[in-house]
């Protein structure tokens, strides 16, 4: 973050933290009425290709700003043959075991093979066999069949799925495995090497989305932090975020706000192993369900924004807005970057030399500090906020006497 400092033997109350500066948030599409919102003020990114009009739904009707930069797209492979292949060989020779891994592959697994007119063979063949579902998902497109599942992992990971089967042993059984379109690293060679036939699969395949301008926006606000969070709800979402990052040269970058500032949330530990992999910690909901990942971020976000006594009101710094006495107040990106800075010193004087250099695009003329903050000050609706200190800089009014009346926030000594 960039650093503010006091004038020079001005006096004031010790550094406070608050959400990091960066440049002019990113376009994104507000609430009609975000404050009464728990999440009024913040913005989310949403990298979802399925069920993101859901997803961003939800995270409207808390208040957020929503940025949907879709990070991968499904598509269906351009030859089924290998698909019609395999559902043949499965049908003329029962398998010991099918293992189902997404709902979407599933269910057009059973679609293909109506159009091939075998569907009911192949739902016959299913009723007869071992039917194991790595999650939820996939279980309810299974029973919506007609079918049951044996088994399904607590975890929904496919490393208790493989670990479940190499215990039962696998040894001269037959295994079809449904492919997601994504690597399933050491799944199919650990079942090999046990000794079983494994039989792929492939019903579709992960590629980059056919438009990359909004995950390139993405990016661009993720590093400038002018994102709070983004969430992921699939690992290959997750990890073309991050392939897109390294192409444009901005992996370390984005990898350094995933660390500190913006919050990676994910909807569960799977989906999570791509940004893991690479020392980024992630926050996720003890169900891994799209509700509970929003009720994370409602927990989450609100708490990073430390509310400071102000001119005798109540001032949160939020990631795209202001919360004066509890009314949402919107805040031009020119405006954020300057109450930002002088709120890492509140009470402290900040020099407009210093400040001109938060400003985004600025320049060298200290009036655009002068005009855009007298834009800010209207913004707030109470002047009185921040004051001046003639030839030396601004001030926010800081109220001593009020200084821990709301708490002392957490990590206060971190800038």
């Amino acid at each position: 973050m960039d650093g503010v400092a006091p004038a020079a033997g001005t006096p004031g109350p010790a550094p406070a933290a608050t959400p990091a500066s960066g440049p002019a948030r990113a376009v994104a599409e507000s609430p009609g009425d975000a404050a009464v919102g728990p999440l009024a003020g913040f913005t989310v990114g949403v990298t979802a290709a399925r069920r993101a009009e859901e997803l961003a739904a939800l995270l409207r009707r808390r208040g957020a700003a929503v940025l949907h930069a879709p990070a991968l797209r499904i598509v269906p492979l351009p030859d089924d043959t290998e698909l019609l292949d395999s559902t043949k060989r499965l049908i003329a020779d029962a398998p010991d075991v099918v293992v189902a891994t997404t709902a979407i592959g599933f269910r057009g697994w059973i679609e293909a093979a109506d159009g091939w007119g075998v569907g009911e063979e192949l739902l016959e063949r299913l009723r007869g066999v071992t039917l194991l579902a790595r999650g939820p998902k996939v279980r309810g497109a299974i029973r919506a069949a007609g079918l049951t599942e044996h088994w399904s992992p607590a975890s929904e990971s496919m490393a208790e799925l493989l670990d479940h089967l190499l215990a039962q042993g696998v040894a001269g059984r037959r295994i079809a495995v449904q492919l997601h379109g994504e690597p399933l690293p050491g799944f199919v060679e650990s079942l090999r090497a046990g000794g079983a036939e494994v039989i792929g699969v492939p019903v579709y395949r992960w590629m980059p989305p056919a438009d990359l301008a909004p995950l390139d926006r993405l990016l661009d606000a993720a590093v400038g932090r002018s994102v709070d969070a983004i969430t992921f709800t699939s690992a290959p979402a997750a990890a073309g975020l991050l392939d897109r990052a390294r192409e444009r040269g901005m992996l370390d970058a984005l990898l350094d706000a995933l660390r500190h500032d913006v919050l990676p949330a994910c909807v569960g530990p799977v989906t999570a192993l791509p940004l893991q992999a690479l020392d980024v910690p992630t926050r996720q909901p003890e169900r891994f369900r799209l509700g509970p990942l929003v009720q994370l971020l409602t927990g989450e976000l609100p708490g990073r924004a430390h509310p400071l006594p102000v001119a005798g009101r109540r001032l949160e710094i939020r990631g795209h807005a202001v919360l004066v006495d509890g009314e949402l107040r919107a805040v031009p990106p020119a405006g954020m970057a300057l109450l930002r800075a002088l709120a890492r010193r509140p009470g402290w004087v900040v020099a407009r030399a210093d400040l001109l250099r938060v400003l985004p695009g600025s320049g060298s003329d200290e009036h655009a500090v002068e005009t855009a903050m007298a834009r800010l000050r209207g913004a707030l609706g109470s002047p009185k906020l921040i004051q001046t200190v003639v030839k030396r800089g601004y001030r926010l009014a800081l109220d001593p006497v009020a200084e821990t009346k709301y708490g002392e926030p957490e990590g206060a000594s971190e800038g």
